[in-house]
């Protein structure tokens, strides 16, 4: 999808804007034939930082660290993903030693 067809999805968000955007890497997308192509990632992350900039009037200066979070946040969520198909592949008792030390750790108070 080229610069335009992402642009008439989003009314209130001029070329400028979503230019700034992928120059400060905010939106990632391809370079081809001397234009961006944009994949449904960096579709759904425009929408992301419109969003958080329209709706929720999260700053220009707070977006950075919040889109850092929320990354680290879906990083771990498919973290988490890897890591329960690997545990259903293991013996059930392998599955029950795991989650009993996961119970164990949570109940352990934190320093």
């Amino acid at each position: 999808m080229r610069i335009d067809a992402v642009l008439a999805l989003f009314s209130d968000v001029q070329a400028a804007e979503l230019t700034e955007w992928v120059e400060r890497g905010w939106v990632q997308p391809e370079s081809g034939d001397g234009d961006w192509i944009f994949q449904e990632v960096d579709v759904a992350r425009v929408r992301l930082i419109h969003d958080l900039r329209r709706d929720l009037d999260v700053t220009e200066d707070a977006l950075p660290l919040v889109l850092s979070l929320l990354d680290q946040v879906y990083d771990l969520r498919a973290t988490i993903h890897c890591v329960m198909r690997a545990l259903e592949t293991q013996s059930r008792e392998v599955q029950e030693a795991v989650l009993n030390e996961l119970l164990a750790t949570r109940e352990r108070p934190r320093p």
